[in-house]
């Protein structure tokens, strides 16, 4: 999961198990930067790591990144709201006729 902090760069981290509304913070593991090293404020990164949710802007959890969890699984929102779905991609036309008119006003410039 991706945790991201007030006014601090990204981190990656290991979750013990994900985040529930009881919760006052988040208890992580392996914690690094985006690029994998350890950050400096780091003694070992394997340590066990508690961020109260005072200081967590948001936390990122990647479709899979929960174990047990179906990745293909969209989310619910409570009550009987259709699942949240990705928005169809645009359709991409095969053929696209050049503008030999455009082409040439770019050349000139």
């Amino acid at each position: 999961m991706i945790l991201h902090l007030n006014n601090e760069q990204p981190l990656l981290a290991d979750l013990y198990e994900p985040p529930s509304p009881g919760d006052v913070g988040l208890r992580c593991t392996n914690l690094r930067m985006m690029n994998g090293k350890r950050p400096v404020f780091v003694d070992e990164i394997k340590s066990i790591f508690f961020f109260p949710y005072l200081h967590i802007r948001f936390v990122e959890i990647p479709p899979g990144a929960i174990g047990g969890s179906d990745p293909s699984m969209a989310l619910e929102a409570e009550g009987d709201e259709e699942p949240v779905t990705e928005p169809p991609a645009p359709e991409v036309e095969a053929d696209l006729e050049i503008d030999e008119d455009f082409l040439r006003r770019i050349r000139e410039v």
